[in-house]
């Protein structure tokens, strides 16, 4: 009981977020949010715009780990392990959040009467983080599962690479309307098309791939726009 009140707690917050969008037609015009990229808002909403809006990547030592990470789930496939159907690199969409992406592994839990239930895992290098920015990444998918199959996913995984073993991620209300916010926020950034001013936090700044391009201790110019000024000055 406790556990389908927390479903329908966080199913209202996905309901609310399809009726407001319905009711904008500016935001039904707009391209999918890809689902890592919810990852990165979290993570600086700086740097999410300068991805989504300018078009900038660059890799360093840990986006290259997590590349490696990846390499096998990346490869579309799937096997039957007794009653867990796996199924690797599966793409996913939820048409009414606009949201899409490929989840690393769902695999499929056969129940007694039959049906499957969907259980995400999404693999991280590292180890678990303080805060949510993969939980919600994961929620995302798995709200892509429940619009895709019909049926509620209650749970999910991360697998990190440092540590070697799965962080059991449950889909409750609260992180369930993380996950909502974090869309609609990302969408807002697009809908403007205005990348959020720089603001140099060492700890987070020093691990971004975007460090030499965004330039946060510098200025607070858009990305894009000094490169070509660089370009202007060779």
């Amino acid at each position: 009981m406790v556990i389908q009140i927390t479903f329908l707690k966080g199913m209202l917050s996905v309901f609310c977020a399809i009726l407001n969008w319905k009711r904008n037609p500016t935001m039904q015009t707009l391209e999918p949010i890809y689902l890592s990229r919810l990852q990165h808002y979290l993570f600086c909403p700086r740097q999410f715009a300068l991805i989504e809006l300018e078009g900038i990547w660059a890799e360093n030592q840990f986006t290259a780990e997590g590349q490696v990470l990846h390499q096998r789930v990346n490869q579309a496939d799937q096997q039957k392990r007794g009653v867990i159907r796996i199924v690797w690199a599966l793409r996913l969409a939820h048409a009414e959040l606009s949201i899409e992406g490929v989840a690393d592994v769902v695999e499929y839990h056969k129940q007694a009467d039959g049906s499957e239930i969907p259980y995400p895992i999404e693999y991280k290098r590292g180890k678990p983080k303080t805060h949510r920015a993969d939980e919600v990444q994961l929620c995302a998918q798995a709200l892509c599962l429940e619009n895709m199959h019909g049926v509620a996913v209650l749970e999910g995984a991360l697998f990190y690479g440092e540590v070697r073993r799965r962080h059991p991620v449950v889909f409750d209300a609260v992180l369930r309307d993380l996950t909502v916010q974090t869309i609609l926020a990302c969408r807002a950034i697009v809908q403007t098309n205005i990348t959020p001013k720089a603001i140099y936090k060492a700890k987070k700044c020093n691990k971004c791939s975007l460090l030499d391009l965004c330039h946060p201790k510098g200025f607070h110019k858009s990305a894009a726009a000094w490169l070509a000024a660089q370009l202007i000055e060779v």
